[in-house]
C-alpha cells in the first residue's frame, strides 16, 4: 500500500511540462481549407522559379493596364526650390518643382531633418483626393492625422509629398481631379499611368539628394494615395517598403467596379470602360498587381466598414493569397495587413503601425531593437 501511495505522489509531483513535452495534442477536428477566387494567383505555381516566370507575364499586363507604352519621354529634373522654411528647429520644409514632361512641372513638399547622422531613409508620401494637394500631407491645413511629412520628418526620414497632377498648383480649368484635359493631351495613356509615372520621378528627386540613402526608400498614402502607393511599388522596384491605408477596392467582387472606368470627372482607366460595361474585367486584378511587390515589404491597412462590407471581406481573402507568394519567396515577414472598424480614416493605431512598418524595413536593425533593463549598479 505504501509503495502505491509513493508512486502516486511521484506521479503528481512530476512537472506538468514534462508530460507536455512527451505528449502529442490530438487533432479533434479537421481544419477546412480556405478556397477563394483569388487562388488563381498561384495556380500552377510550385516553385520560386515558376513564380518568377509568372511575374514577368503579370508585370507586362500591369504595364499594359497603365498604358505605360504611351508615357512621354522623361525630361531632365530641373529641380527648383520656391520656398524654404525651418519647422520647430527640427526639419527643413521646401516647396519644390521639377519637370515631369517637356511642358509640365510637378510640385511637392520636401522635408529634411536638420540632425542627420549620415544618409537617411526616405519616403514618398501620397495624399488622398484633396483639392489642395499636398498641403495637408505637409501638416499646413485640414486634418493633422494625415500630415505624413511632418510626422515622418520628426522620425528622421527625408520625405517628398508630391502633389497629384490634377490638384493644387495644377488644378485643371474644369475643376480639381477632372481628367478631361489630360485625356485630350494623352488619349491612349491612363490617369493611373500618369500619376504612377510622376511618383516614380519623385523617387528620382529623392535619389538626387546627397542626404538620402538611395537603397532605403519607401512609400505610403491614404485613399487615392493608398492605392497610388501599391501602384507605385509594383511599378518601381526602388521602393523597398510600402504601406497602403484605405486604398480602393479591386475589380472583381466589386459592385462599383465601373468607377475605375467612369466617363466623367476623375477617370482612372479610360480604355477599360467599354469592357466593364460588357461585364468584362481587365486581364489583371489587384492581387496580381500587389504580388508584383514581393519580395519587398508591403503593408495593407483597411477598414472592414469602409465602403461595401462584403467587398472588404474579400480583401482579406485576397491578402491571404498574396501571402502565399511571399511564402514562396521565403519572406513572409515582408507582408502584413491590419483590418479595423474605423471606416475611412488614418487613426492613431493605424499611423503607429504604418510608421513602425517603415522603421522596421527602412532603418537599421538597432532602431527597432528592444533591450533588457540593466540596474545602474551593473552598467
Amino acid at each position: 500500500m505504501m509503495k502505491s501511495v509513493s508512486m502516486l505522489l511521484a506521479f503528481l509531483l512530476v512537472p506538468a511540462f514534462a508530460f507536455a513535452q512527451n505528449r502529442v495534442q490530438p487533432e479533434l477536428m479537421e481544419v477546412p481549407e480556405i478556397r477563394s477566387s483569388w487562388d488563381d494567383l498561384t495556380e500552377g505555381i510550385a516553385t520560386k522559379e515558376d513564380w518568377i516566370a509568372r511575374r514577368e507575364v503579370l508585370k507586362q499586363r500591369y504595364l499594359d493596364l497603365l498604358g505605360d507604352q504611351h508615357k512621354p519621354e522623361k525630361p531632365p529634373l530641373d529641380l527648383i526650390v520656391h520656398e524654404d522654411v525651418v519647422v520647430d528647429g527640427l526639419y527643413r520644409r521646401q516647396w519644390i518643382s521639377y519637370a515631369v514632361e517637356a511642358d509640365e512641372r510637378a510640385h511637392a513638399y520636401l522635408g529634411t531633418p536638420l540632425e542627420l547622422d549620415g544618409k537617411a531613409p526616405a519616403i514618398v508620401a501620397l495624399h488622398g483626393t484633396y483639392q489642395h494637394g499636398s498641403k495637408r500631407a505637409a501638416g499646413l491645413i485640414d486634418n493633422p492625422d494625415k500630415a505624413y511629412l511632418d510626422h515622418l520628418c520628426r522620425r528622421g526620414y527625408v520625405v517628398i509629398a508630391p502633389e497629384h497632377f490634377v490638384s493644387g498648383e495644377r488644378t485643371p480649368a474644369a475643376g480639381p481631379y477632372d481628367t478631361a484635359a489630360f485625356y485630350e493631351k494623352h488619349p491612349q495613356w491612363t490617369a493611373v499611368g500618369k500619376f504612377t509615372y510622376e511618383h516614380s520621378i519623385a523617387i528620382d528627386v529623392l535619389q538626387s539628394l546627397p542626404q538620402v540613402d538611395a537603397q532605403r526608400i519607401g512609400a505610403l498614402g491614404h485613399s487615392l494615395g493608398g492605392h497610388g502607393t501599391f501602384f507605385l511599388a509594383a511599378y518601381d522596384d526602388r521602393i523597398q517598403a510600402s504601406a497602403c491605408n484605405c486604398g480602393a477596392s479591386f475589380f472583381r467582387h466589386n459592385p462599383n467596379v465601373e468607377g475605375w472606368g467612369r466617363n466623367r470627372w476623375y477617370i482612372y482607366f479610360k480604355p477599360i470602360r467599354e469592357g466593364l460595361l460588357k461585364g468584362e474585367l481587365p486581364p489583371i486584378d489587384f492581387h496580381e498587381i500587389i504580388a508584383l511587390i514581393a519580395p519587398r515589404a508591403f503593408l495593407d491597412v483597411s477598414g472592414l466598414n469602409d465602403g461595401h462590407t462584403p467587398t472588404q471581406k474579400q480583401r482579406l481573402l485576397m491578402l491571404m493569397k498574396i501571402m502565399d507568394v511571399y511564402e514562396l519567396n521565403g519572406v513572409p515577414e515582408n507582408l502584413g495587413f491590419y483590418v479595423h472598424g474605423r471606416k475611412h480614416s488614418v487613426a492613431h493605431e493605424s499611423r503607429q503601425l504604418i510608421y513602425g512598418w517603415m522603421d522596421a524595413h527602412l532603418k537599421p536593425a538597432e532602431a527597432t531593437q528592444t533591450h533588457l533593463v540593466v540596474p545602474a549598479a551593473e552598467e
